[in-house]
């Protein structure tokens, strides 16, 4: 467990009494990045001026309580891989886009997107930004080989893709109300972990808590957020992956995806239930083809 990883916390809600916390940084990959966060980037300037979130109450709505853990030892395989066109990802070396699907940017993403949301039930906002950051990991670090279904995976336990307590994500990448979860005060099930934003991303001065849809701590999004907010899907789901890829993992082999995901939560429980999903997620839409 590494010093950075004794930083995290559980997610939004009281799950897993395990630390964890993820990563990222700038949004840049040619077109469709660049396409997909142009309403994001000025949505990001627009709510840090307006306010910072308040502080929540705990919900009895807690994402990953209804998602079940698969029978899968830590470090024996890991789930299907998938590229956001739907194809499996061999696994001798890295896949990067092809150059048609690149040129067609935010059209092509959104298409694929929308076909995915179909067969797997996960909102075609959030795809889009699982997605986004799928291509921008490959194009900049394509020997991670991270996948959009594990990034779908983390975020539908941490804030069923930003639904969570009633939020609706929205076409902007935020959800329609703060998702910020319980204190860090060092009660049951959680770490005490004081105050380091002065409650600008958490509402809460007196302790941190757990924000956005991918559930950052606000000393985590500070090193990965790139100067973003942690609201916004598609920063939050970037940082995300940048912070699995972080130290050179491979996270299309069994190790590195094992030891990615239990430096988010360390939690094994957690990690099978992250693995069921993205499993489910890659081969449902494996069938999907986007011309």
């Amino acid at each position: 467990m590494s010093t950075e990883q004794d930083e995290h916390e559980t997610s939004a809600v009281p799950r897993e009494p395990k630390p964890r916390r993820a990563g990222l940084a700038v949004l840049g990959r040619l077109g469709i990045v660049v396409a997909v966060l142009a309403v994001g980037a000025t949505a990001v300037l627009v709510a840090t001026r307006v306010s910072t979130p308040e502080a929540g109450q705990t919900t009895t709505d807690i994402p990953a309580l209804s998602v079940p853990a698969v029978d899968v030892q830590p470090g024996s395989t890991a789930p299907v891989n998938a590229t956001v066109a739907g194809n499996p990802v061999a696994d001798t070396q890295p896949t990067r886009q092809p150059q048609q699907q690149q040129q067609s940017g935010k059209d092509l993403l959104s298409t694929w997107a929308s076909k995915v949301s179909d067969v797997t039930g996960i909102p075609a906002r959030a795809l889009v930004a699982y997605g986004n950051a799928d291509l921008a990991l490959r194009d900049s670090q394509p020997s991670c080989r991270i996948s959009w279904a594990t990034l779908a995976g983390i975020g539908r336990i941490e804030s069923n893709h930003g639904q969570y307590a009633g939020a609706v994500l929205q076409s902007n990448g935020y959800p329609s109300k703060p998702i910020v979860g319980v204190p860090l005060d060092g009660s049951t099930g959680v770490r005490a972990i004081g105050d380091t934003d002065g409650g600008r991303f958490d509402g809460d001065p007196n302790y941190d808590r757990a924000v956005g849809p991918m559930q950052f701590i606000p000393a985590t999004w500070a090193k990965w957020g790139g100067g973003y907010d942690p609201q916004q899907i598609d920063a939050a789901a970037l940082a995300a992956a940048k912070y699995l890829c972080a130290g050179g993992r491979d996270m299309a082999s069994a190790q590195g995806w094992w030891q990615g995901i239990l430096s988010y939560n360390n939690s094994v429980e957690y990690g099978q239930k992250v693995f069921g999903l993205a499993d489910s997620y890659a081969r449902a839409a494996q069938a999907v083809k986007v011309s």
